[in-house]
């Protein structure tokens, strides 16, 4: 298997660039306001924004300590008295996804990978905690090359061991 970083390009056998391949109906920056918006209505506790961004069988996958599961506790409304602030320190738009990367203190790195569909509604989360994420994509079906995205803050790699996992999208 071959690992190349994300350059907007792919092999000249494919026929297409990775952006093209990525591209939903609108473009990245188009879910990228939609995340930044969901985030903004969370801090504000803002439920009727949050309501109409987020679909009612939202899909929500979670890796890392059961008691860190801050984010559905707040899109549930098990608490309402919630300390824990999402601060997003960095957004990537990818395609249809979008990562979301940021800390709280010292001891809390956390990932979120957002997915928006074409109606601009957020109908997947996948959060990971004080865990390393790659994000990966698969360049054609007739071959096994890989082409990495996105990947954790490379400071937060060399400041503690974490757990690294990869997302193939």
């Amino acid at each position: 298997m071959g690992i190349r970083h994300f350059d907007e390009t792919l092999p000249e056998n494919s026929g297409s660039t990775l952006g093209e391949l990525m591209m939903a109906e609108h473009p990245p920056s188009h879910h990228r306001e939609i995340v930044k918006t969901l985030y903004k209505a969370l801090a504000h506790r803002d439920t009727i924004t949050t309501a109409k961004l987020v679909a009612p069988d939202l899909e929500w996958w979670f890796h890392g300590p059961p008691q860190c599961q801050h984010m559905m506790r707040m899109l549930t409304g098990e608490s309402r008295q919630l300390k824990f602030k999402f601060r997003p320190r960095s957004l990537k738009a990818v395609g249809d996804r979008v990562v979301a990367e940021g800390w709280e203190g010292k001891k809390e790195y956390w990932v979120q990978v957002w997915t928006v569909n074409k109606d601009g509604m957020v109908t997947q989360l996948r959060e990971y905690f004080n865990t390393l994420v790659t994000v990966m994509v698969r360049v054609s079906e007739a071959d096994d090359e890989m082409v990495k995205l996105w990947q954790s803050d490379s400071k937060e790699r060399f400041r503690r061991s974490l757990p690294d996992i990869v997302l193939a999208i």
